[in-house]
């Protein structure tokens, strides 16, 4: 069984620049409306069945969570399904917004 990768800020800073993977932010929608990665999908029980139908099962995923513990369940969750190409972001959204530029509303 193929398993996800792990991604750090720097690398998934890069890859977002270079490849515009998918982004998706588990956290709950308070809070990722309140800041999140540019460009990132909220994604929540409510919406991940139509996700997962709905998307390319090749594009590149990057998983963010609050600190890069749930990401990797949801991860893993996401190459169960059949998904080629999936990243963990190590440190989650808070250590990203430490280290690169983000959307704070």
């Amino acid at each position: 069984m193929d398993s996800f990768k792990f991604i750090d800020s720097k690398e998934a800073s890069a890859k977002i620049n270079a490849e515009s993977p998918i982004v998706v932010d588990i956290r709950d929608k308070e809070t990722f409306d309140r800041g999140h990665i540019d460009g990132a999908l909220n994604l929540s029980n409510e919406n991940i069945d139509k996700f997962v139908l709905d998307t390319d099962k090749s594009k590149s995923i990057i998983v963010c969570c609050y600190h890069g513990n749930s990401s990797k369940r949801a991860a893993q969750f996401l190459t169960d399904k059949g998904f080629n190409d999936v990243y963990s972001l190590n440190g989650g959204y808070e250590h990203w917004k430490t280290t690169e530029k983000i959307k704070e509303i």
